[in-house]
């Protein structure tokens, strides 16, 4: 009889085990026996591709894996949709502070070399969070992952917002912004924290 080790060791065990679990096609709601009929869907809110997963992210994945495993094992047909988000602006600030600290900057380079070390960088994060999310244990249908600048994606997003548009839901208009002079950009309402504090009053005559 083989001696049992004093320590687990989680890597040799878990990685063998998520790794029958995909292959099996546990995770895929087309592969689960034909009695699975009633649908269960979780949308993973898709975590921003600009840095590992946080404890937060281990949280709400561990209770949406409990509800997907939960329902799968009711005999419904569940299905749980992970993805990436390019998370937009907070992604290009993210990489310029890196840039910063090499002592470079986006002005440096051309829109379309900054663009690539950008994207290549999401691209790497991507596969980081990926991978934790599998060290999670989370029981995702893989062969639907989806990223937020995917070409279909993308075409929803613009058909979308042109509806929008022809309905006179969003339009263009003059208005106070929140400029950056540094960024050289708007910053949206949401990206600004809001400050009270007491400044000298100057007069120009």
């Amino acid at each position: 009889m083989a001696e049992l080790k004093k320590v687990y060791e989680a890597k040799k065990v878990e990685d063998r085990i998520y790794k029958l679990w995909e292959k099996s096609g546990f995770f895929n709601p087309d592969k689960l026996p034909k009695t699975h009929k009633t649908p269960f869907t979780i949308l993973m809110p898709p975590p921003n591709a600009n840095d590992p997963l946080h404890v937060g992210h281990a949280v709400f994945v561990t209770l949406e894996d409990i509800l997907i495993r939960y329902n799968r094992m009711q005999g419904k047909k569940t299905l749980w949709l992970p993805g990436a988000d390019h998370a937009g602006f907070e992604t290009q600030i993210v990489y310029e502070k890196k840039l910063e600290k090499q002592g470079r900057s986006r002005f440096d380079m051309k829109r379309e070399e900054f663009y690539k070390e950008v994207w290549n960088y999401t691209q790497k994060n991507k596969k980081t969070v990926r991978n934790q999310l599998k060290k999670l244990g989370a029981s995702c249908d893989w062969s639907r992952d989806t990223f937020s600048l995917d070409p279909h994606i993308v075409k929803t997003v613009y058909k979308t917002f042109k509806k929008m548009a022809d309905e006179g839901l969003i339009y263009r208009g003059e208005r106070l912004v929140n400029y950056c002079t540094k960024h050289r950009t708007a910053f949206a309402d949401l990206e600004i924290k809001h400050e009270t504090r007491k400044d000298p009053l100057y007069y120009m005559k």
